[in-house]
């Protein structure tokens, strides 16, 4: 489920960015994908041993090697989309590009390096977190009978049941939403952060922090901390979220799964549309069997992913809503 979820994303990221599919949820794949992920791991293999790596640079052999290849494919495949895009604008300018391109401010090598920003940010966050979040519900029964409920009774008020869920039914779903949110508590795609001192500064419990002296906090662990969530931090609890029947949030900084203040996550709101339509729309039509054997695992990277994905069996449901 997590490789399908990452694949969807990365589609979708790309048609936001690009207005274009890469077509990465076809047998065959995306060689753009491909090449993104390839070099997102190597990279995430450099950590536990710098001074390894960094003679395989300059040796250019083994992954570094590997990963040299693949970053320059995916700054290929970018630069070239870059430039079909550039010649051939759209009128509507609906994709990201096509707003940041009609400005003459940008270099084309800012342009690759902020389109490869936003493939980062959208392809593994939102698939982690759907991937938890699958996980989690496939746990309590209870949860995924109150998230149907919730649509059936969606759809006998708005009559639409033969058609796609659309952004204002996502907006009434408030039980799912909880539910999404709850699941990132626990498992935030992004569980360390680290940020760079621009000046000196001193924290609001009176530490002192230096110019250039970097800051990191701990979403995961913030998320289990009784002091902060009480003490059923470790339970999986949806209903934290509901003030009868309608979500409530709870402050960034003390949920700060999109970051807070003045680096709040841009991309928030979408990818909770997005989140809440996946859900919604599989929850719907199929029904979802975790088949793995123990609970899961993950390993040290830049987002949560779970150590050789959710392997499930999906059926579709008998009776349509």
């Amino acid at each position: 489920m997590q490789d399908v979820l990452e694949r969807f994303a990365f589609d979708n990221i790309c048609r936001v960015v690009f207005d274009m599919d890469p077509a990465s949820l076809t047998i065959e794949g995306s060689d753009l994908m491909s090449s993104f992920a390839e070099a997102l791991d190597l990279l995430v293999n450099r950590f536990p041993v710098g001074f390894v790596w960094r003679a395989m640079k300059w040796l250019d052999i083994g992954s570094e090697r590997r990963l040299r290849e693949s970053i320059a494919k995916v700054k290929s495949h970018v630069t070239r989309i870059i430039h079909e895009k550039m010649e051939n604008p759209s009128n509507n300018k609906s994709d990201l590009i096509s707003h940041i391109a009609s400005s003459d401010q940008h270099t084309m090598e800012n342009l690759v390096d902020a389109v490869t920003n936003f493939m980062v940010a959208g392809r593994e966050t939102t698939s982690t977190a759907m991937t938890w979040f699958f996980w989690l519900v496939s746990t309590r029964p209870d949860v995924e009978e109150n998230i149907l409920q919730k649509i059936r009774s969606l759809r006998n008020s708005t009559e639409t049941s033969n058609e796609m869920i659309g952004y204002d039914e996502l907006r009434e779903m408030n039980y799912l939403h909880a539910s999404i949110t709850e699941a990132m508590r626990l498992y935030p795609p992004v569980a360390i952060d680290t940020k760079s001192c621009k000046e000196d500064d001193t924290l609001p419990d009176g530490t002192v922090v230096k110019k250039g002296w970097l800051v990191s906090y701990h979403t995961y662990a913030m998320g289990r901390m009784e002091d902060i969530w009480g003490r059923d931090c470790s339970e999986y609890k949806p209903e934290r979220w509901l003030e009868n029947g309608v979500f409530k949030p709870e402050s960034p900084f003390k949920y700060p799964v999109f970051h807070a203040g003045p680096r709040m996550c841009l991309g928030k709101e979408m990818a909770y549309v997005q989140m809440k339509s996946i859900a919604a729309c599989l929850f719907e039509r199929y029904k979802l069997e975790v088949v793995m054997e123990g609970g899961p695992n993950y390993g040290a990277r830049g987002t949560l992913k779970m150590t050789g994905g959710l392997p499930v069996k999906i059926a579709r449901r008998e009776h349509n809503m």
